[in-house]
């Protein structure tokens, strides 16, 4: 009870927030790559044998990856019920669509191979281009719509309500800048999956995807620093009036919220976090000259560089909301304002401190286990391992 009383709830409620954006990044950084290659599916292979090694890059790996997905929404869940109340409720048609996309990767994975059928098995692949391209995309559109602020708002006894149905169906979401952060968000991927390809894979397929993750790297590059600009002189940002308490409880209407700033003023209140667009850039960059003249390794590790750094800024701008209300900007959720209670983010994190680092060794050695390329035998073969 000692360290509980040593760790404040401030500093409690600023672990989570980093914790979640560990999450976020874990689960873009690995099952991205996954989502990437089914998006290029269709195209970097020409032929059966040609998908099926892009197909087994990822078949090994991908259930595991998207475990991290599981704990992010596990980690909003447990330490910021606010935030999932009111995000899930508000997106539910779009993660409605987000699921019935990722549901569609363990059975294309499963029955593609299952008849010899031409037909059959393109059919499974677009599936598979389905289940990477539509939650690639739509993660985008979603960071896009946090960024814009939601018109929800909260009762007298926190219940969030939404102003206006048609927000609450699909296409509400689709909006301009949104779509951009969609763009982005896809290209960013589809560049990360073309980097794995480039070192799991060879031949043809490599050299497709190199030159499919070029364009998607540029892509992804001139999407962000559009949105950059727009957040600069279009979008209007959130503060926090008057005293800020950190270690108040959990109600987001004891804050009182001006939406009356730019989102880039967090740059001129805290210097330092431009190191996280400086991130995103050098590595996407870093990540295309890599592309082009056919380097492995160091393309990848670029590239998780460049996601990390893309998907940090938005955090570190908006920071200390978490979800801003266009509707009564008082009712919007703030790192101060919508976690658990000091108790239950403390043994939380207890946990996490047990359990995460046995969940990042057992990956470290899945990943050394099946460390190398794939090949055209491998998948030929007769030993009954490949898809």
């Amino acid at each position: 009870m000692i360290l509980h009383e040593l760790l404040s709830f401030e500093l409690l409620r600023v672990i989570w927030w980093l914790l979640l954006g560990v999450l976020l990044i874990g689960f873009a950084l690995t099952d991205g790559f996954d989502m990437g290659v089914g998006a290029m599916l269709p195209f970097v292979g020409k032929t059966d044998v040609e998908r099926r090694i892009a197909i087994n890059t990822i078949g090994p790996v991908w259930e595991g990856n998207q475990v991290w997905f599981i704990l992010g929404g596990g980690a909003i869940f447990a330490a910021w019920p606010p935030l999932y109340a009111v995000s899930f409720s508000g997106f539910y048609l779009a993660m409605f669509v987000i699921l019935a996309a990722l549901i569609l990767r363990p059975v294309a994975f499963k029955y593609r191979s299952k008849r010899d059928s031409q037909a059959w098995r393109n059919g499974w692949d677009w599936a598979l281009f389905i289940g990477g391209a539509v939650p690639a995309l739509l993660f985008g559109v979603a960071v896009g719509n946090v960024l814009l602020g939601v018109p929800f708002y909260l009762t007298d006894d926190l219940m969030p309500m939404y102003d206006g149905a048609f927000y609450m169906k699909f296409l509400g979401l689709l909006r301009p800048f949104a779509i951009v952060a969609g763009v982005v968000s896809f290209s960013m991927l589809l560049m990360h999956g073309a980097a794995w390809l480039s070192l799991k894979a060879e031949g043809p397929v490599a050299e497709r995807a190199r030159r499919i993750g070029t364009v998607a790297g540029i892509v992804a590059a001139a999407g962000y620093a559009i949105c950059g600009v727009w957040l600069a002189f279009g979008i209007e940002g959130f503060r926090i009036v008057g005293d800020v308490v950190t270690d108040g409880p959990s109600n987001p209407l004891m804050s009182e919220v001006a939406r009356d700033a730019s989102w880039l003023q967090a740059y001129s209140d805290r210097p330092w976090i431009i190191i996280a667009p400086i991130m995103g850039f050098v590595g996407i960059a870093m990540a295309v000259l890599g592309l082009r003249a056919g380097r492995e390794v160091s393309t990848l590790l670029w590239s998780k560089l460049g996601i990390t750094g893309i998907i940090s800024s938005v955090g570190l701008t908006m920071f200390p909301f978490i979800l801003p209300s266009t509707v009564k900007p008082d009712s919007s959720l703030t790192v101060w304002d919508s976690s658990s209670s000091h108790l239950t983010l403390f043994v939380m994190l207890v946990m996490t401190v047990i359990f995460m680092p046995l969940i990042l060794f057992y990956t470290a050695w899945v990943y050394k286990v099946l460390w190398g390329k794939v090949t055209e035998e491998d998948v030929t073969s007769e030993s009954g391992h490949a898809y």
